[in-house]
């Protein structure tokens, strides 16, 4: 296999390696005094840190590689996803007040102020299940595909390759090797991914080229809003069930929330969560248009930008269509992109486990010796993401940001509906979020299982579109994912009412400040002072911006 970069790209990335290595060294030599230094950067960084941050955080290689792919394949229904931009200041504006009040260190640490011990410890180990099953493996196949196609090295060396170099610089540095890093691979990915959009439209002749061969294609392809009936992409799943995953993904999980939580006031952190939230809006136009365009040149092109397998239309553009030094800084992109999510959860994870777990079993343990416990937990994840990457290859037959987006569907409507209730009704107690959160475990193996049990009968009926199998289980099987979201939700909402009701009211002492309902004076005057005009202009402008978007593409 031979490597798409020449000499001046080779030169341009060593120069972007290098730029990193120095950021991780300065951090590295500015010491982790305790847990706080180290887990949460010392809660002392700024509001474009914070919101560089959430967005490297969050655009992986998966989402590089998979959203690019899914724009080739299905088109702007995704699309959804990505304008869950005001859901972001959902986080800033509803959920990071409490959290912040409440001095906790981590998603599971709250539940437990809030509710007890049991939500924390559910919480605690189903995070890190779900991180090593989704995010971990997703994005260390998603890196080895980038890395074998530029750098033209097998698809082992590349992916064991970076997941040991961000491993080390994550286990050494904590949490504010992580956060400082990945401004700095926030610049060159959005950098790399405006070339490779700008490239791209000028290949494929302009925006209107663009749209016109597209719909004399695939009429639908720049529709995000299909029947409610499609099997793929109905508006009321993508729309109604998104909102719910995207509650979850950016309003309660320690994966993107530490960020946050690294501020030193509810100020700096909700600015850090408006800027992530317009951070958040460019991957529509900078990876699933690049898709299209990967699409579209596919169609009056086909002998040059032909493809075997949707998810490799991003990696494609880079090879085919950029000039020597921008491939290399677009490499550097991709593989920023890969570092600097699998930092992020590295990091989330280690957190988790100290914090959450080790700290609750030997409480005894001093704060170096928990910085220990950090690092040594941050490289076994890094030893069980490598194991996983042999069982990730075999994914590689679907659509990989769809897949992500499936498993995302089931993990979250208890979560989110736990969360949500909890602030903002005093009144749930803590066996119902107990309660929940087992019943949605339950729904959750319970859909997975019956997929993979009708795995075939599922195929079967995409080809031929006549079911195979029969029973109440296959139907259950075989609900849209984004209405199976739905589902969970509303029945975790109702569960964690009822329950609640039923059961004694809570200690409303004990949960001063953790809800809607318990603040005190004080917390409502600290409340009013957390913003100024801007911020709310700002805001505002964003929800906008996102039904402009939605208005646009609708056929």
């Amino acid at each position: 296999m031979e490597s798409v970069l020449e000499t001046a790209d080779w030169w341009v990335l060593g120069a972007y390696l290098l730029a990193l290595i120095a950021v991780a060294v300065w951090v590295v030599l500015q010491k982790n005094k305790n847990t706080e230094d180290y887990f949460l950067a010392g809660r002392n960084v700024g509001w474009f840190v914070i919101g560089a941050s959430i967005f490297a955080s969050n655009i992986g290689s998966e989402h590089v590689v998979g959203l690019a792919g899914t724009g080739f394949e299905s088109g702007m229904p995704m699309a959804h996803y990505e304008l869950h931009a005001w859901i972001v200041l959902l986080l800033g504006w509803l959920f990071l007040p409490f959290y912040i009040r409440s001095g906790a260190f981590t998603m599971p640490e709250f539940l437990e102020k809030r509710f007890d011990s049991r939500s924390r410890w559910f919480l605690s180990v189903f995070s890190l299940l779900a991180y090593v099953l989704t995010k971990v493996s997703v994005t260390i196949y998603a890196g080895g595909i980038v890395v074998s196609e530029l750098l033209g090295i097998p698809f082992w060396y590349g992916a064991i390759g970076i997941v040991i170099f961000t491993g080390l610089y994550t286990v050494v540095g904590g949490m504010k090797a992580v956060i400082y890093t990945e401004t700095l691979q926030t610049i060159i990915l959005i950098l790399g991914a405006v070339m490779i959009t700008y490239f791209g439209l000028v290949e494929v002749g302009g925006w209107e080229q663009l749209t016109a061969t597209v719909r004399d294609t695939k009429p639908e392809h720049f529709n995000m809003w299909r029947p409610m009936s499609d099997p793929d992409f109905p508006w009321t799943g993508l729309l109604f069930g998104g909102t719910i995953v995207g509650i979850w993904y950016w309003c309660t999980d320690q994966y993107i929330v530490q960020r946050t939580l690294a501020a030193n006031n509810i100020k700096i952190g909700r600015r850090g969560a408006i800027f992530g939230a317009y951070l958040k809006l460019l991957p529509i136009f900078i990876f699933l248009i690049p898709g299209i365009i990967a699409f579209a040149l596919s169609v009056q092109n086909p002998e040059v930008f032909a493809l075997d397998k949707a998810d490799r239309a991003f990696p494609m553009l880079v090879t085919t269509l950029l000039p020597v030094g921008l491939k290399g800084l677009v490499a550097g992109g991709l593989m920023a992109a890969l570092m600097s999510s699998l930092a992020s959860v590295f990091n989330s994870c280690s957190t988790i486990f100290t914090i959450d777990i080790y700290k609750k079993l030997k409480p005894e343990k001093t704060e170096r010796q928990l910085l220990n416990i950090g690092k040594i937990a941050t490289a076994m994840i890094v030893i069980l993401g490598i194991i996983w990457i042999p069982i990730m290859q075999k994914i590689g037959g679907g659509v990989m940001y769809q897949y992500l987006q499936n498993v995302q569907s089931y993990i979250a409507p208890p979560v989110t509906a736990v969360f949500l209730l909890g602030i903002i009704w005093k009144r749930v107690n803590s066996k119902a979020a107990i309660t929940t959160l087992l019943a949605g475990l339950f729904l959750l193996i319970l859909r997975l299982g019956s997929e993979i049990y009708y795995q075939q009968h599922i195929a079967d009926f995409r080809l031929t579109g006549e079911p195979t199998a029969t029973g109440l289980l296959y139907e259950f099987a075989t609900i849209n994912f984004a209405h199976m979201a739905i589902f969970m939700f509303i029945f975790s909402v109702i569960l964690c009412i009822s329950v609640s009701v039923l059961t004694t009211a809570p200690n409303y002492a004990r949960i001063k400040g953790l809800s809607f309902g318990t603040l005190s004076s004080e917390d409502k005057i600290a409340s009013k002072k957390s913003y100024d005009t801007i911020d709310v202009i700002l805001s505002l402008l964003l929800v906008v911006v996102v039904i402009a978007v939605l208005a646009y593409f609708t056929g």
